[in-house]
């Protein structure tokens, strides 16, 4: 087979030197919170493959849901018609959403959720006759590699190539511990400028930039401020969304809600490329009219799949169990436990937990590249020893399945610490 070897002759993988690359494992089965290569090495998947796949690989509630769906109604378009799952999946979302929460945009993918959003913000203003092109982010944010969701994103090198073909967007600090009071001056001197539409954040993590975490109290008070000058809130939900912080959706450890919220990635339990546009009624209002240029333009061929809601449903009625909700729970204890072993090691910098996530910055004399020499070292030892983490420059972070076994756990702390002993 060497499916390794085959792979190089025709596929352009993401985010990857193909010159210096080496060979990728061929992933032939999953199951639960594990993976197998065409060779038989079985891998713990610590990052639940990016995100997506909260329940675990091959879940047999989601495949069977699937299946059923495909053998009703697979696909039908959604410009002018509906259909009784993307009803249903409304409905359901309306239940756990916070309140303000009215109307629901399907796409594909997490930047094309957070493109709707940014979009929608420019025309609703655009469709009220008043004009407002800027969007405020945070610094080093990642909301998307799509032309809005990148100008938003503040990791540089992912958006160097085209700048001047961007969104203008004004950054902010992260409120981290230390930070908020920067973070709300700096705010409240742009959103006085009357010239940006809105603020789009991750709440209380920011992923990519390697789970940078902070306060739901500070994110009220910068929500509030945004409120108080007519600038919409976008919170990016894709990878925070259904039980990663602990619970349901960050927002929820908020007092104050945001305008429009993005959704994707565990939203069909990692079986179906599917995003979800969230919107307050307000913003639906700016664009119901008896013009038909008010109209929001824009659209994707497989919105609203019916089997990706069928996948949707299935997996958030596997969230609502209490045995998910234990799980939950259980891996954020352990990973409290092992941040209180770690966190005083002589080569532990800092460390962080919320919800399921943990994160641990290891020292360095200098500043790590994103994927420098360093992190590219850290990220073949855990391959090696058959736990996939991917290490942000010298941040490694745990982000699995809820369903993964204590000793499985077990195994990928202790490869950490072993990390933290060889790879020096």
């Amino acid at each position: 087979m060497n499916f390794s070897k085959r792979d190089q002759k025709h596929n352009w993988h993401p985010y990857t030197q193909h010159k210096t690359a080496a060979d990728f494992p061929a992933i032939v089965k999953g199951k639960d919170a594990l993976l197998w290569d065409e060779n038989g090495n079985e891998y713990i998947d610590a990052i639940a493959s990016w995100w997506v796949n909260p329940f675990g690989h091959s879940n047999q509630v989601i495949a069977d849901a699937i299946y059923k769906q495909l053998t009703t109604l697979e696909h039908v378009l959604f410009g002018g018609f509906t259909h009784n799952k993307a009803v249903e999946l409304s409905e359901k979302l309306m239940e756990i959403l916070p309140s303000n929460q009215k109307k629901i945009f399907y796409s594909d993918n997490g930047s094309t959720a957070v493109e709707i959003a940014i979009k929608s913000a420019l025309q609703y203003n655009y469709n009220k006759g008043i004009k407002k092109l800027k969007i405020i982010a945070f610094e080093d944010a990642f909301h998307g590699d799509t032309f809005g969701a990148m100008a938003a994103s503040g990791i540089t090198f992912f958006t160097e190539a085209f700048k001047g073909s961007l969104l203008e967007v004004v950054r902010i600090p992260v409120p981290t511990n230390g930070n908020e009071d920067k973070s709300i001056k700096a705010l409240k001197k742009l959103v006085e400028t009357n010239e940006f539409a809105a603020f789009v954040f991750e709440p209380l993590v920011l992923g990519a930039a390697g789970m940078v975490m902070y306060q739901p109290e500070v994110l009220d008070k910068l929500i509030t401020i945004c409120k108080q000058n007519n600038v919409f809130t976008i919170a990016d939900e894709v990878m925070t969304g259904f039980g990663k912080t602990g619970k349901t959706f960050a927002c929820d450890y908020l007092e104050q809600k945001p305008d429009m919220m993005c959704l994707s990635k565990a939203l069909t339990g990692g079986t179906i490329p599917m995003a979800i546009t969230t919107f307050s009624q307000e913003i639906f209002d700016g664009f119901y009219d008896d013009d038909t240029n008010k109209a929001l333009f824009h659209g994707h061929t497989f919105t609203a799949n019916p089997t990706g809601c069928a996948a949707a449903l299935a997996s958030i009625s596997l969230l609502q169990t209490d045995e998910i909700e234990a799980n939950i729970l259980r891996v954020n204890q352990s990973h409290l436990s092992f941040q209180e072993k770690i966190k005083l090691h002589p080569r532990v910098q800092t460390t962080r937990v919320l919800g399921v996530i943990f994160a641990l910055e290891i020292k360095r004399e200098s500043q790590e590249s994103y994927y420098g020499n360093f992190r590219n070292k850290l990220y073949h030892f855990f391959i090696e020893n058959g736990v996939i983490l991917r290490p942000v420059g010298n941040i490694v972070y745990i982000l699995p399945p809820y369903i993964i076994e204590n000793q499985q756990l077990e195994k990928v702390y202790s490869t950490i610490e072993k990390a933290l002993e060889e790879i020096f």
